[in-house]
């Protein structure tokens, strides 16, 4: 009984209509949230957060470049699971994800690399350094953007859904360099401030404010990514009859 429901619901989720159904709440949901916990997240992080005791108020571009890092690696990790999904059971659904996510993570990538950059000018006196972690990162931003590349030369539908599918779960093995590169090389990085498994290394005064601008990163990318998924759905549905009743307001789809 319950094998079968499982069935059915897997087999739901690589439904585009049901998909766009069930998502129509969400994106309002994840929008109003990004915006109450960014401007929270922001206000608390830039006046009321106390200055690091070495770095002063520079530190506080931390509250951007932190969850921009942390996004872009997720980012890319749902583009891999999606494309390994996408060749293993051939679901529709994958390839607009991955297209949905390609655009944010290339920016949110490029944020990353530019407010690191920024932190490191009075933390490093230096804009940019060939450390383990920034480089890692800079391959991040050139897969986002090898992919993005690959799909606009391929014309063919079902041939570009499986080479940036192939290429994105490949990508994969970026991530754990990116994490683990401040432990297996000598690096200016410094370790995680906190994690889900560790005791932060700053005051909570610091820390409750960062992971409130966490969040608002990862709610404006669900806001961001399902509302492209629903725009792309729509594009390559539009003779599907379920398309035209939403557009008329006939039916729910």
């Amino acid at each position: 009984m319950l094998g079968a429901s499982l069935k059915r619901l897997w087999h739901k989720l690589g439904s585009p209509r049901w998909f766009f159904s069930l998502t129509t709440r969400w994106v309002t949901f994840f929008g109003w949230s990004a915006a109450v916990l960014l401007l929270w997240g922001a206000i608390w992080g830039l006046a009321y957060a106390p200055a690091d005791y070495q770095q002063g108020n520079s530190f506080r571009i931390m509250y951007v470049h932190v969850p921009a890092a942390m996004l872009a690696q997720s980012l890319y990790i749902g583009m891999g699971v999606a494309g390994f999904i996408g060749l293993v059971w051939r679901m529709k659904l994958t390839d607009v994800a991955i297209s949905a996510c390609l655009p944010l993570g290339m920016v949110i990538t490029a944020l990353a690399l530019f407010s690191g950059s920024v932190w490191g000018r009075p933390t490093w006196v230096s804009w940019w350094e060939w450390d383990g972690r920034t480089v890692s990162t800079l391959v991040l931003f050139f897969l986002y953007v090898g992919i993005y590349a690959l799909r606009e030369a391929i014309a063919e539908a079902k041939l570009r859904a499986r080479a940036s599918a192939l290429i994105a779960m490949v990508g994969t093995v970026n991530i754990p360099i990116i994490k683990y590169s401040v432990e297996w090389w000598n690096t200016l990085h410094q370790p995680a401030s906190f994690g889900l498994t560790q005791k932060p290394a700053m005051p909570s005064e610091m820390w409750l404010p960062l992971l409130v601008m966490v969040l608002g990163f990862y709610c404006f990318a669900g806001f961001i990514v399902l509302l492209r998924m629903r725009s792309e759905i729509l594009q390559r549905e539009m003779n599907a009859r379920w398309v035209g009743d939403w557009i008329t307001g006939r039916g729910a789809p």
